[in-house]
């Protein structure tokens, strides 16, 4: 049984392996039929590829030809539309800027765009016909454009009145009606004003800021255009002749150090006093807008900035420095020190702000020309100060004062001394500058003392003018006491200290006493009991005194009173203070010696004939009479 189930599979299996043969020759037949198509199909595309080759490269030039075409036309149209612009500019630019000065620029621009345009592209045919043309067209435009900016420069370029100046100045500053003078003071109170130095100034508009755009447009195309120096001649010519009349009209002068030195001296003061306001005045004002109106009309043009601002102020600055320099150049005297001072403080004032305002190489020379007036003056003002102390030593006049009082040139140098401190901070940076000092307050002091010792010398010398003695100590104790007492009524005392015044004030008191005993030590001899005993007589008392001596003392004791009555109460002792108690001091030792006298001795008057005659005054009567001395009366 299982031997025939055995072959039947051997079968399945043969009959199963010969369909699968079978099967594979039939896919191999098919695969090579299929290779065969295909590579028919390779043989026709090559051969079909091959046969368009040629309308392909002919497509391909077509479409070549027609974007060159494109090209072509587009390049075309802006060259036509640049001649389109040409000619619209050429059109505004012939009918000129007047019409129109912002259609006028745009025109220059769009000339400008084209000439650039045509000199890249120098490849067209009438690229430099084009350019010719243009270009010329150009140097009009940019004539015109000039004749422009100065026609419209000079219509809005105006001085600025005095009043109009005034107004921009702060309250403190500002002419009264009461003052005439533009400066508003008078320079003896110069120093009042001086503290204005922070308050506000507002400089006036020089040129309306409508304007200012369109001249800074017409700058910036003449100044691309290669025309720099033009722009800067044009605003220069215009502005600074603008600027200088503003300056004549407010009143500036330019004044030689001859032409200083023929003006009377209350005429000069009154300059120099108004020559400072107007420095506040152009600095602060008329520079400072000057200043601005650069700035903003050649803004983005910094090579005319500086230097069309130096331009125009040059003149102006050295017509207003000129002034100072002749007043530091002339004659030295001692009057002119405080202005020299004055003149010195605002130009110390006023560093700063020139500083700012003349900034840059271009303004080099106007700062260095303010530095070296500032400089000037300082080296005046104390050469004049040396000058005083030796000319206070050696003043040689020889005008006595005959009543004794303070002479007058101990208050001229007082009242001196008093308006120096009034510049101390000034007087100490001028030690400092000069002296390399560290202790310029100890350098003022030193001076002022040498200043006071050089007075008492002098006084000493013009006290030997006089020749009664007694006077010539109440001359120096009127004079030292004056130093004594103004020194202590100022800030001198702080200066020369309690030491130097208690000093002089045991002088003044050492004079009195001199006085004192020079011009009452013989009239107090007459009232001595020294010398009255006698061994006989036409009647005698007690003490042994004889009536006829006393008589004769009495009669000398009138005639000496009334003698210095008469002298003395045409001497002045001017303070009040002194006066009284230097009267005093006589009362002090007359009154009682004469009562004393009296008391002892008037009985052998009074018993005789005409005892009036003798006894002529009562010690009240005297008391009285001492109180007419020293009252200067003629």
């Amino acid at each position: 049984m299982g031997v025939p189930i055995q072959a039947s599979g051997v079968d399945n299996l043969t009959h199963k392996a010969a369909m699968m043969r079978e099967s594979l020759y039939k896919t191999q037949s098919i695969t090579d039929n299929m290779v065969s198509i295909l590579g028919s199909f390779d043989h026709r595309l090559s051969a079909l590829e091959s046969a368009m080759r040629p309308t392909q490269i002919r497509t391909h030039g077509i479409r070549r030809a027609h974007e060159n075409i494109d090209k072509t036309l587009k390049a075309a149209n802006v060259i036509l539309n640049k001649f389109d612009l040409s000619r619209e500019a050429e059109a505004k630019i012939l009918k000129g800027p007047r019409d129109n000065l912002e259609g006028y620029l745009e025109a220059i621009e769009r000339l400008r765009s084209n000439i650039q345009f045509f000199t890249s592209n120098k490849s067209f045919k009438s690229s430099d016909g084009v350019l010719n043309h243009a270009n010329n067209l150009l140097s009009k435009a940019i004539s015109k454009l000039e004749n422009e900016f100065k026609q419209l420069l000079s219509s809005y370029s105006k001085p600025v009145e005095p009043d109009r100046l005034y107004e921009c100045l702060p309250n403190s500053l500002r002419p009264s009606s009461e003052s005439p003078d533009p400066s508003g003071k008078n320079p003896s109170n110069s120093r009042t004003v001086a503290t204005a130095e922070n308050a506000v100034y507002n400089p006036p508009v020089l040129i309306p800021p409508r304007v200012l755009p369109l001249l800074h447009d017409l700058a910036q195309h003449m100044v691309h255009a290669g025309h720099t120096q033009q722009c800067l001649i044009i605003y220069r010519d215009t502005r600074s002749q603008v600027l200088q009349e503003s300056l004549h009209q407010l009143g500036v002068e330019k004044l030689s150090k001859d032409d200083v030195q023929k003006i009377q001296w209350e005429v000069l003061e009154l300059k120099i006093g108004t020559w400072i306001h107007f420095m506040r005045i152009a600095v602060k004002l008329l520079f400072a807008a000057e200043r601005k109106v650069c700035d903003q009309m050649f803004e983005g043009i910094d090579s005319l900035k500086d230097q069309c601002f130096a331009d125009v102020t040059k003149g102006s600055v050295a017509m207003l420095l000129s002034f100072g320099d002749a007043i530091a150049k002339s004659k030295r005297s001692p009057e002119k020190l405080f202005v020299l001072l004055d003149m010195y403080e605002i130009m110390r004032e006023l560093h700063s702000e020139i500083e700012t305002l003349f900034s840059g190489k271009a303004c080099k020379e106007i700062r260095e020309a303010a530095v070296g007036l500032t400089r000037r003056l300082a080296q005046t003002a104390k050469d004049t100060f040396g000058d005083f102390e030796e000319a206070v030593e050696k003043d040689a006049t020889r005008t006595a004062v005959a009543d004794g009082t303070v002479h007058p040139l101990t208050s001229y140098v007082i009242n001196y001394v008093k308006f120096l401190f009034d510049y101390q901070s000034t007087l100490k940076q001028l030690f400092h500058e000069f002296e390399n000092s560290n202790d310029s307050n100890a350098e003022l002091a030193s001076v002022t003392m040498r200043i006071m010792q050089a007075l008492q010398i002098n006084l000493e010398g013009k006290s030997k003018q006089y020749k009664d003695p007694a006077l010539t100590n109440l001359f120096l104790m009127n004079n030292i006491h004056y130093m004594v007492r103004s020194v202590r009524r100022s800030e001198a005392k702080d200066l020369l200290g309690d030491d130097w015044v208690q000093r002089h004030r045991r002088t003044v008191q050492q004079y009195a006493n001199q006085y004192k005993r020079i011009a009452w030590a013989k009239i107090l001899q007459s009232l001595s009991v020294q010398g009255l005993t006698s061994s006989g007589g036409d009647g005698g008392n007690s003490s042994g005194a004889s009536r006829a001596l006393i008589k004769d003392r009495l009669k000398i004791f009138n005639l000496q009173f009334e003698e210095l009555h008469q002298r003395q109460s045409q001497w002045t002792v001017p303070d009040s203070e002194l006066r009284e108690s230097l009267r005093l001091a006589v009362a002090e030792v007359l009154l009682p010696a004469y009562r004393s006298f009296i008391k002892r001795f008037g009985v052998l008057v009074e018993n005789g004939k005409n005892p009036h005659k003798y006894i002529r005054y009562t010690a009240e009567d005297l008391d009285r009479m001492l109180g007419e001395f020293f009252e200067g009366k003629t």
